[in-house]
């Protein structure tokens, strides 16, 4: 399994256009084969950023999911927020269990 983690920071008076960007692509993405959760949120003490979560069955789903019109689609309405920052990273798990 693959997790994907971090963040996204954009000009805060984008903020209306930043949820509805994230919102389109979450929509489509959670229909994709290999996804298993993919959701972006606005960082509650943070206002101009998203937080960014995914996790993915394979390497394969995951690029996959960069050759969707989605993605596409997310990408070129990315300049128009204004980021002033991107900071994502890809965890490769081993295994996972209950916390407790």
């Amino acid at each position: 399994m693959l997790i994907i983690a971090g963040s996204i920071t954009f000009d805060p008076s984008k903020t209306e256009e930043a949820k509805a960007a994230a919102k389109a692509v979450m929509a489509a993405t959670r229909q994709e084969p290999g996804c298993i959760d993919y959701v972006f949120t606005i960082d509650l003490d943070d206002p101009a950023t998203i937080r960014v979560f995914e996790a993915w069955e394979s390497q394969e789903a995951l690029d996959a999911h960069f050759a969707t019109p989605h993605v596409a689609a997310f990408g070129e309405a990315v300049p128009a927020l204004g980021i002033s920052g991107m900071d994502m990273l890809k965890h490769e798990v081993a295994s996972s269990g209950p916390v407790r």
